[in-house]
């Protein structure tokens, strides 16, 4: 929405009684028909022309930093001219001298004129970018006169002054005015971003706000066509015209300007200021209500939480087309929040392999879509680059300039969504509605299969679960996904110190020796240091392959934490009675003091122990290795482990069942029960 679609002269509008006249002038060149540019972008390139500028000694400009935006990206919608080609047009009429209309008010009307199509903020970000041009074209030959004879030639034939230094005075009066004037455009183009879309100012803030927008872009253009005209009097004064009085006569018109200027800036910003902080709270309490209201679809509340200066605010990497919130319609979106750098590298392959890669992703395909929002405080350019990268390297959505986010929703997300740099996924089933508020670490334990990821189907697909080697190791490699499906022996071990993984090892060795069927798996330490991809390096050289990559040890613990935390969030706790969260917790308590899980397929048939404790009940196998038999090696263990009687079984059969394939001499191994851990009952079924 134009701030100043309808603009109409304002009344008690608090101006300076000789500023009416001047509105009511400047009013009637206004006629916008729809064009419009990105004047932010274009205004960071001027800010680059001018730093550029400041190389020279002569110059005296300093400006902090330089730029890096593209010109050519910006896009003058709704004209048949180039950018280029506009700004020429205005840098001519700037320069042009006009029999009899030389004083600085006629000139600066006449230029109103050739700008009444634009907004009030695009017209100040043309005239500066028309007045960079033709400053930043001098400031080039007279740069390079010393040492490029080219240079020399040209300002030989344009008959420039050589010696600039008489004229260093102008040029630092010229440098205040500049500044001075893109302080003033920052303001006003600040004003021009609010969303007024979704939420309107108080009538009498909108009113004063307009009247010193009227006021300031007057005083800017006008600063503007002064610069122009001195710079266009420079280059035609001959070297013995270049006199100190006129060139201070010439800088005292600069500093007044530059004085008015300021005093209007100072009354602008604090009126901007106060439209802001109106703004901030209106459009809070827009964003509350609108995720309270149901909605047909998702389109007003995603309208709302991208709001931007961008109609098109969302990109796809893989086409880079500009696309609206209308693509992901009808569909559960997540929403991922995070920095511009979004995840650690290991967090951000796991990332990708439980969504896009997973293998229930192409069955849901269409169904949901992740969009992702970069939230940053500053947007250094560090930061651009870093998000332009990602976000032009993942499959998913992402909104294409966050740094142009409205600060109300970014204060949104932090406040209401509890967003503390930490990355989040929050959860829009296809209406709108949040159904999850945080399904990041629900992604990473059970993927695309989780869908459509809200908080109920988080906690069913717990109701599911049992504490087992499947949900330990799922997916994370196939060759040992394959292994949990056949029902095998696994080890799952992890230490940093060499000696006692190598007695470890000759212990499992002994025992695979006398005939138990065990897989060893090496997954480390939580803190997965340089020492541990030593480790592994030398376990898979010395005693047995390795499955887990480097990167495959970050996604095994960053599962477990998944896994903690998840079952936090749903209410649990370490001293209540979910044996889960009790067992995955010891791990990760204890996971960088050498540890050892033994379990058996699916089956909720598992053991963990210390590393002292490992050895000590392997050493003593020959003890228990009878039961092996009629038990299986991790039961048979458990029992040496707690000799007790199990407890008294539940009043009535358990009526658990399982149905295994037929293998040689499966009928003479006892199976306990997966429920009840009690011997279960064997019978063989035809086909």
């Amino acid at each position: 929405m134009n701030l100043f679609g309808n603009d109409c002269f304002p009344q008690n509008s608090s101006m300076p009684s000789e500023d009416d006249f001047l509105i009511k002038k400047l009013l009637l060149t206004h006629d916008p028909d729809g064009r419009s540019l990105d004047s932010e972008l274009l205004l960071r390139a001027m800010e680059n022309v001018m730093c550029y500028a400041a190389t020279s000694q002569v110059c005296g400009f300093h400006i902090d930093a330089i730029a890096k935006d593209d010109v050519s990206d910006i896009e003058v919608v709704g004209s048949q001219e180039t950018l280029a080609q506009i700004i020429d047009r205005i840098k001519i009429e700037m320069l042009r001298k006009h029999p009899g209309k030389e004083n600085l008010h006629t000139r600066t009307m006449i230029l109103f004129d050739v700008l009444g199509n634009y907004r009030w903020d695009v017209k100040m970000v043309l005239t500066l970018a028309a007045f960079a041009a033709a400053f930043g074209e001098f400031c080039i030959i007279m740069q390079q006169c010393p040492c490029n004879p080219l240079a020399v030639s040209v300002s030989m034939l344009k008959h420039l002054p050589r010696n600039l230094s008489t004229l260093r005075p102008q040029f630092k009066a010229l440098s205040l005015l500049i500044r001075t004037a893109m302080d003033v455009t920052k303001c006003i183009i600040k004003l021009e971003g609010l969303p007024f879309r979704y939420a309107r100012l108080d009538d009498e803030t909108m009113v004063i706000a307009k009247s010193w927008i009227y006021v300031a872009t007057y005083w800017v253009t006008r600063s503007m066509v002064a610069c122009t005209s001195q710079i266009r009097d420079i280059k035609a004064k001959k070297p013995e015209q270049v006199r100190s009085d006129s060139t201070l006569i010439a800088a005292w018109e600069l500093l007044s300007l530059a004085y008015k200027l300021s005093s209007v800036c100072t009354h602008l910003r604090r009126q901007v200021d106060l439209c802001h902080q109106q703004m901030e709270e209106k459009m809070h309490q827009k964003l509350l209500k609108v995720f309270q209201e149901v909605h047909p679809d998702n389109q007003d509340v995603l309208g709302i939480l991208l709001a931007s200066k961008d109609e098109l605010p969302l990109k796809n990497s893989s086409t880079q087309h500009k696309l609206g919130v209308s693509e992901v319609k009808d569909k559960v979106v997540l929403i991922l929040v995070s920095k511009a750098e979004l995840l650690p590298l290991e967090g951000l392959l796991l990332l990708l392999e439980r969504t896009y890669d997973h293998h229930h992703h192409k069955k849901l395909e269409g169904s949901y879509e992740i969009v992702w929002i970069s939230v940053s405080d500053t947007w250094a350019d560090s930061e651009r680059d870093m998000f332009d990268f990602l976000s032009n390297s993942l499959p998913w959505y992402s909104v294409r300039r966050p740094w142009v986010l409205y600060s109300a929703v970014v204060n949104y997300i932090k406040q209401e969504w509890g967003y503390k740099n930490d990355p989040l996924i929050v959860v829009l089933d296809s209406q709108g509605m949040v159904t999850n508020s945080n399904a990041m670490d629900m992604v990473f334990i059970w993927g695309a299969r989780a869908y459509p990821f809200s908080s109920s189907k988080e906690e069913q697909l717990w109701d599911e679960e049992n504490w087992t080697l499947k949900l330990l190791l799922d997916e994370i490699d196939p060759l040992l996904t394959t292994w949990v499906e056949e029902d095998r022996n696994i080890c799952i071990y992890g230490s940093d110190n060499l000696d006692w993984i190598r007695e470890f090892n000759a212990k499992f060795k002994v025992i695979r020796n006398a005939g138990v069927q065990l897989e060893m798996v090496y997954a480390g330490c939580k803190d997965l240091s340089e020492q541990v991809r030593r480790m592994s390096a030398v376990i898979g050289e010395e005693l047995h392959r390795n499955l887990f990559t480097f990167t495959k040890l970050h996604f095994f613990w960053l599962r477990l934490e998944s896994i903690r935390r998840s079952k936090v969030k749903l209410g649990q706790t370490i001293h209540s009675d979910d044996h889960i969260l009790k067992e995955v917790s010891a791990l990760l308590d204890t996971a960088n003091e050498g540890w050892v899980i033994i379990g058996r397929g699916n089956t909720a048939d598992i053991v963990r122990l210390s590393a002292c404790d490992a050895v000590k009940w392997l050493d003593r196998f020959p003890e228990w290795e009878a039961n092996v038999t009629k038990l299986g090696f991790v039961s048979a263990l458990r029992a040496a482990i707690d000799p007790s009687p199990p407890p008294p079984p539940p009043p009535g059969p358990c009526n658990h069942s399982k149905v295994v394939p037929y293998a040689e001499g499966l009928t003479e191994e006892t199976v306990l029960c997966e429920k009840c851990m009690h011997p279960m009952k064997k019978y063989v079924v035809y086909e």
